[in-house]
């Protein structure tokens, strides 16, 4: 008798709990309150699942219909669209709404690990064009790029990037100072422009120069470069603009010791003393 009546409670136990998860499922079994857009099917669980299968992508686009997913809400109302030039929703290899969506926030330890959205979903022409669906940034850098945007970035994120000199047009290359801030030191102070007689593209440092190896800067030839270097090049130097240093003075002077080659002045002096390359004393040409 005992175990009879314990039969009949357990199953009408069972009963009253299967009866309830139909009548009131998202009470019983809802996994989490729904997204504020799907509130209104809060007491209806089957709008979107369907007994003993879940949710189904039909079920989704019965309400959404595809070609306005991303572009128009279930009533007609245009979306904004925030940077995205048009929907990916109907490029996508496969429709599967519930790889990227969960419309149910769970607790945290029982939420299901949804997997979001990867380009790799994408039709592989879309995938390549990404232009289809983001607007080109609008800053000096990316106007003047010349290369698609796999040059630099990852389909995974944004960031970081791989960027390389060699996608900008080669006049914008030229010009350092279109991207970068000229440097507030007092080297750099005097130079304008044309960075790429020091500095490579592949990185800042190390540069090449260092003036010791043409000419020493002592006391008396410390001076701004443009003392020295003319037209913002400086390749090339004179020294044709200092006191004694005339072109008819260095010419008298060399002549008379027999020297007719004097045009590059460093070949022989590299320094105020006179040094020759060879460590030779040339004398300090102060005539």
């Amino acid at each position: 008798m005992k175990r009879g009546w314990l039969f009949w409670t357990i199953f009408a136990n069972l009963t009253v709990l299967i009866g309830l998860a139909f009548a009131y499922p998202h009470l019983m079994i809802s996994p989490g309150p729904l997204i504020k857009g799907h509130a209104a099917l809060t007491t209806n669980c089957f709008a979107c699942h369907t007994t003993w299968h879940g949710t189904t992508v039909e079920k989704c686009t019965g309400c959404h219909a595809l070609p306005e997913i991303g572009l128009r809400t279930t009533t007609g109302v245009v979306r904004p669209q925030h940077g995205i030039k048009t929907s990916f929703h109907q490029q996508l290899t496969e429709q599967n709404c519930m790889a990227c969506h969960s419309d149910h926030a769970g607790p945290r330890l029982t939420r299901r690990n949804n997997t979001s959205f990867s380009h790799a979903l994408l039709r592989p022409d879309v995938r390549k064009d990404c232009a289809a669906c983001h607007d080109k940034p609008k800053n000096e850098m990316h106007r003047t790029l010349t290369v698609g945007c796999a040059q630099c970035h990852q389909s995974e994120a944004w960031k970081p990037a791989t960027f390389k000199h060699d996608a900008l047009e080669k006049t914008v290359l030229a010009r350092c100072e279109a991207c970068h801030k000229i440097p507030a030191d007092k080297l750099h102070a005097q130079i304008q422009g044309n960075c790429a007689q020091c500095h490579a593209t592949r990185a800042w440092k190390p540069a090449t120069f260092e003036h010791s190896k043409f000419f020493h800067l002592d006391k008396d030839h410390n001076v701004t470069c443009v003392t020295c270097h003319i037209e913002n090049d400086y390749k090339r130097y004179t020294c044709y603009g200092c006191h004694e240093h005339t072109l008819a003075n260095i010419r008298r002077k060399h002549e008379k010791e027999g020297i007719s080659n004097f045009a590059n002045c460093v070949n022989c002096h590299r320094d105020a003393s006179g040094e020759r390359e060879g460590g030779e004393r040339e004398g300090r040409n102060r005539d």
